[in-house]
């Protein structure tokens, strides 16, 4: 069989496993060995995942696009998209969850036919690929920053109205509007707002941004580790505060702004509304790499998230299926206080 072929085998069969909680309708077609025992791995926590939630899969579809391809050495190297749609139940409650893919496939001619000889991870949610420009030069966000180097200290909220357009800068609100916070966040899950700069590592940009959907005011400061603020790109710069686009920074202005946008950190995720934010630091000691914004709750009353960099959807909060989950993960559920 093609190539082309061979991808659409192995898309029906990441169907199976995540149905089966199996690697085994991946091994005919998949000789890459570290692949395999990864994926075993994610279906054995999703299968605990699934069963202490009472959730039973009930359907696992994908839409395959091929971005790229390439012959090197006898090889076909293809970069796809999966967008896979996938649905479960909970006490007869439905839920579907979204969510993009991208992966890297290596395809070796094997009798007649291919065979994949690895399968390489294109999106991760524990690697910072943030770019910045800074006075020195570029600076990258994935340099060993710690909250303290981002975020010196709590500064006090100055409204600019010229930061951006009026029609997309509004005075503040309050309380805080969850349901619109919630709708942005799902109007934009699977693309990035032209308005605004995406990046390679968007997860932090985008809750920004859903938090400014909901109302909360900009605190522009001007200074990239005070403040949460965006720009835009301005004279070939682009300018936003750290706590706007890096995990680790957003929840610590969260947690130390006295004014304005700002969070109360609670124990339980079922404690999270809608428009509340998780940050998640895969390996418990380096730091925040990742962030989500809930968006829905599922039949127990516990938060469904959507991010970018890997685009999810209604996705369930734990992340136990990502890659970059590990035993020691720990969370920080950030509850946002009515301005």
């Amino acid at each position: 069989m093609s190539w082309k072929t061979t991808l659409y085998h192995y898309v029906h069969s990441r169907n199976q496993t995540d149905m089966d909680y199996s690697i085994e309708p991946m091994v005919p077609l998949v000789g890459d060995a570290s692949f395999l025992r990864a994926q075993a791995k994610r279906l054995d926590r999703l299968k605990q995942s699934d069963r202490m939630r009472g959730l039973t899969p009930v359907k696992h579809e994908t839409r395959l696009s091929v971005s790229s391809v390439s012959e090197q050495r006898g090889r076909m190297i293809a970069d796809i998209l999966l967008k896979r749609t996938i649905v479960g139940e909970i006490r007869h409650t439905s839920h579907e969850e979204q969510r993009i893919e991208k992966e890297r496939i290596t395809l070796i001619a094997d009798d007649g036919g291919y065979r994949i000889e690895g399968v390489e991870l294109l999106d991760h949610e524990d690697t910072l690929r943030l770019r910045h420009l800074a006075a020195g030069g570029l600076m990258e966000a994935d340099d060993t920053f710690t909250a303290v180097d981002l975020m010196r200290a709590p500064s006090v909220p100055y409204l600019n109205y010229n930061v951006l357009p009026s029609s997309q800068y509004a005075a503040p609100r309050a309380p805080y509007n969850r349901i619109e916070a919630a709708r942005y966040a799902d109007r934009w899950w699977d693309k990035g707002n032209p308005a605004y700069l995406t990046f390679e590592v968007d997860c932090s940009n985008y809750v920004s941004q859903c938090l400014f959907a909901g109302g909360a005011p900009m605190n522009y400061t001007g200074k990239r580790n005070a403040g949460w603020w965006y720009k835009g790109r301005v004279g070939g710069q682009e300018l936003w505060s750290f706590s706007w686009a890096v995990a680790d920074s957003l929840q610590f202005y969260l947690l130390t702004s006295r004014s304005g946008l700002r969070a109360r950190e609670v124990q339980r995720p079922e404690e999270l509304e809608l428009g509340d934010v998780i940050s998640y630091d895969w390996d418990g000691t380096s730091g925040f790499k990742h962030s989500t914004v809930v968006t829905a709750k599922d039949a127990n009353g516990m938060p469904l998230v959507n991010a970018h960099t890997v685009s999810s959807k209604h996705r369930y909060w734990s992340y136990t299926d990502s890659p970059a989950y590990t035993e020691r993960t720990r969370y920080r559920f950030l509850h946002i206080v009515d301005m």
